[in-house]
């Protein structure tokens, strides 16, 4: 079995097609009208059409889950986050964990959490 996708539920698909693309270079490979599959696997899902699908509410900002993403310019994909043309709200800022990594966490547009770390260091042996 492998995974195939992730859904994130949002408000307005043209403006997360946007946000997706300009901050982290996704693409539109399929558009469903609703349901649009980006690169890299991103699946973004109109909110009133999984409302209806589920018959239950979406609870933005749940912290429940996280996309992921690997950035090596940290520094300069945090200046390009805060000069995204629509307020950004900030879970945590640019910061280094204890074993070297450096993220900045974030929701996108519609409270989906995101973060963006560098790659990991690999030791060579």
């Amino acid at each position: 079995m492998k995974l195939k996708n992730v859904l994130i539920v949002v408000n307005d698909i043209q403006r997360s097609i946007e946000f997706y693309k300009n901050l982290f270079g996704l693409d539109v490979v399929l558009d469903n009208d609703g349901n649009v599959i980006m690169t890299e696997g991103l699946v973004l899902q109109d909110a009133s059409i999984w409302e209806k699908f589920i018959e239950k509410d979406i609870i933005p900002r749940n912290n429940a889950t996280e996309l992921y993403f690997e950035e090596v310019d940290i520094e300069g994909f945090a200046k390009k986050l805060e000069s995204y043309k629509e307020p950004i709200q900030y879970v945590s800022p640019l910061m280094k964990h204890s074993w070297g990594q450096r993220v900045i966490r974030f929701y996108d547009l519609d409270g989906n959490l995101i973060e963006v770390g560098t790659p990991p260091e690999r030791k060579i042996q």
